[in-house]
């Protein structure tokens, strides 16, 4: 599993000129999935989010967490996060997941979050999306957890 997380100011989604999902100061989290990935993967990558202290404190430190400054969390599935672009001109995407193995896993991922409190907001798996990021620092990570 792979995640792209930015901290941002605001992020949303949207699809045929409709907004599917919207958050203000949170994560916005782009997410590929490969085949080996387990449930037990993306619970794991829940936890590791949920945890992160990516805000500011009084100090100007990143020590307060999601939780601490109402914070949350808009997931984008993406499976071009699994391209191999070392031959030729055009990507392969075999590393990436099939829908019938990742919608469930990114579903179940969508599910951990919201169980550990998180306000979270969605594109549509497949869809053709318009994503707006307002990364806020910038502020970039990018977590992997291999099954």
């Amino acid at each position: 599993m792979r995640v792209v997380l930015q901290r941002v100011s605001r992020a949303s989604v949207t699809i045929d000129g409709r907004t599917t999902g919207a958050i203000g100061r949170g994560f916005c989290l782009l997410v590929g999935l490969t085949h080996s990935d387990s449930e037990a993967t993306v619970d794991w990558m829940a936890e590791k989010v949920t945890g992160l202290r990516l805000f500011a404190d009084a100090e100007g430190k990143m020590n307060l967490g999601l939780d601490e400054v109402g914070g949350g969390v808009l997931v984008v599935s993406q499976f071009t996060l699994y391209a191999d672009a070392a031959k030729g001109r055009r990507p392969s995407f075999i590393d990436a997941a099939r829908p019938e193995t990742a919608i469930p896993l990114y579903q179940r991922f969508v599910r951990a979050l919201q169980a550990r409190g998180v306000d979270v907001a969605t594109g549509e798996f497949g869809a053709d999306m318009q994503v707006e990021i307002h990364n806020d620092g910038p502020v970039t990570l990018i977590l992997e957890r291999h099954a």
